[in-house]
């Protein structure tokens, strides 16, 4: 038995990966027998089979997948193609081609067809305590198909971009799955960013509309984030980009309205023209390969880069990673601690759970207001199960002292999550031990914005986990690691992290800019996807 792991130098987890775990090698902690003998992947011979169909036969392991989702034309054949070699042309990367699909209505007709209408979709929470709200799914399509409408009737369409610079209210997710209804690609900047920040997004995507609020409260702090959105606006038009609508939400535990600065003409209130809209909308059907997001990331350059995602491949492979990566179950209430401005948000707090018709909690607020608790708090108040943060969270909860967590029953949890940075064997076991009483997995993911879901994750149930390592890649994504002249190596070594051929959600390029997209990813190694990270990888015992 030999345990491989890769240690990444990088900004990401470090990957184990090999044939089989040893337990006497390594400091491994086991799921429990009766959590794997109730997951939907129980052992490591059930991975080493699915995973293997998935490389051998991308094509039927993924087109069985798929076909549990609506289409209203299916793709054509061959399933996918993919040419990562720059030596071979353009960098060119197509899956479900000619497949027809909207990813809203997998979202949300498809689940309510199903009969889970009344089902809660979004568990929504408040900065300050007491203050929530709930969505079940037929309430979340109803409030999707008006602003649908709404965007519609100011000229929006299929193709066009709409910025949402939105915190975590209900109305960003609700924002993002209505442009997808009708064909928009949206741009959600994370509503923390500066008005610059924003500003150079404007530019670059020329959007149709931006959508905002007036404020929001961050703990005990106010951010304007009306202000910001009008110093943007400045900006982008004296660079040549004028936006006509502003639509705004009032966050009225916030800001009250009368407070809020404006622009007449430009600045609507969305209480004011949304709720007078049908709550019935038309879908538009796009192609498997037409854009579903794009969604910046910083440039070396200082250019941020707009990383284009499509929408038949995400749909699928997110969906798919979510429900493996956290054995979800439809019992399961589900907590993502991310913002939407974020990739983790994007997959694993709207469009993953939506489209496997979860339970999730949106939190507005800080996880340390109004005390260290509060996130337990949560977790107890809605009997979370699945429960999905990052390593900062972890490590600063652990400073405050377990008794933030042990006053908290937190009974309701079975698995936890890690996302976003490496996770240090010490945070891990205290996450493991101290939040889940020692009987929860974690899934610890590897994965980046490009790659659009996890790469590289446990399955909670089907073998042991080692604390700092995200153990073996998800179905279809095969890691490897080359040299400076890109020849891959093997056994013990150090190098660089490339992943050959393609998956689903790989992002297809950089918005407006494809030879900057060759060069960053494709370049340094042909013939393969580089992440940017260096590793190494050795074989204990």
């Amino acid at each position: 038995m030999k345990l491989i792991e890769f240690n990444s130098s990088g900004n990401n987890n470090s990957i184990v990966l090999g044939e089989a775990l040893a337990s006497e090698e390594v400091n491994f902690v086991f799921p429990s027998q009766e959590f794997s003998k109730q997951a939907h992947v129980s052992s490591i011979q059930k991975y080493a089979e699915m995973y293997g169909r998935s490389v051998e036969d991308p094509a039927g392991f993924w087109s069985d997948i798929a076909s549990e989702f609506y289409w209203k034309q299916k793709w054509g054949q061959p399933l996918y193609t993919h040419n990562l070699d720059i030596r071979n042309g353009k960098i060119d990367i197509q899956w479900f081609k000619g497949g027809k699909t909207n990813i809203c209505y997998n979202c949300l007709d498809r689940n309510i067809d199903a009969g889970n209408g009344d089902k809660v979709a979004i568990l929504w929470e408040g900065n300050d305590l007491g203050r929530d709200a709930t969505l079940t799914y037929t309430q979340l399509l109803a409030r999707v198909c008006q602003l649908a409408n709404y965007l519609k009737s100011i000229g929006v369409g299929k193709g066009d971009a709409v910025i949402i610079y939105l915190p975590m209210l209900m109305e960003l997710p609700i924002a993002m799955i209505a442009c997808a209804r009708i064909g928009a690609i949206h741009s959600v900047v994370f509503a923390g960013f500066s008005a610059e920040s924003l500003a150079q997004r404007i530019v670059d995507c020329k959007p149709k509309v931006v959508i905002t609020c007036n404020a929001v409260k961050r703990g005990a702090k106010t951010i304007f984030l009306k202000d910001i959105v009008d110093d943007a606006l400045t900006q982008s038009a004296q660079n040549s980009v004028k936006i006509d609508v502003c639509l705004t939400f009032e966050n009225e535990s916030a800001l009250q309205k009368q407070m809020t600065k404006w622009v007449e003409g430009r600045d609507i209130w969305w209480q004011d023209v949304v709720p007078k809209y049908p709550v019935t909308c038309d879908v538009e059907w796009v192609d498997a390969e037409d854009p579903l997001f794009l969604l910046y990331t910083s440039g070396s350059t200082g250019k941020p880069k707009g990383v284009l995602h499509t929408t038949g491949g995400y749909m699928v492979y997110t969906a798919t990673t979510f429900k493996y990566a956290f054995d979800y179950k439809p019992k399961d209430i589900y907590w993502c601690t991310a913002d939407c401005g974020w990739i983790t948000g994007h997959s694993y707090v709207t469009y993953g759970p939506l489209l496997n018709g979860a339970t999730n909690v949106v939190f507005e607020g800080a996880p340390n207001f109004p005390d260290a608790g509060r996130c337990w708090d949560i977790v107890d108040k809605y009997k979370i199960s699945i429960f999905y943060t990052a390593p900062t969270l972890v490590r600063s909860l652990m400073r405050e002292g377990d008794e933030h967590v042990t006053r908290y029953s937190r009974k309701s949890l079975r698995v936890l999550g890690s996302v976003g940075e490496p996770i240090n064997p010490s945070a891990w076991r205290w996450f493991f031990n101290v939040v889940g009483d020692g009987k929860c997995p974690i899934s610890d993911t590897w994965w980046q914005t490009e790659t659009g879901g996890f790469m590289i994750t446990p399955m909670p149930g089907a073998w042991p986990q080692k604390p700092g390592s995200a153990t073996l890649p998800f179905f279809g994504v095969q890691p490897v690691i080359v040299d400076e002249k890109g020849v891959e190596l093997e056994g013990e070594c150090s190098g660089y992290l490339c992943v050959k051929n393609s998956w689903p959600s790989a992002f297809r390029t950089l918005y407006g800019d494809h030879e900057r997209y060759e060069t960053t990813y494709f370049s340094a190694f042909p013939g393969y996807y580089f992440t940017g990270d260096g590793c190494n990888r050795y074989i204990p015992g």
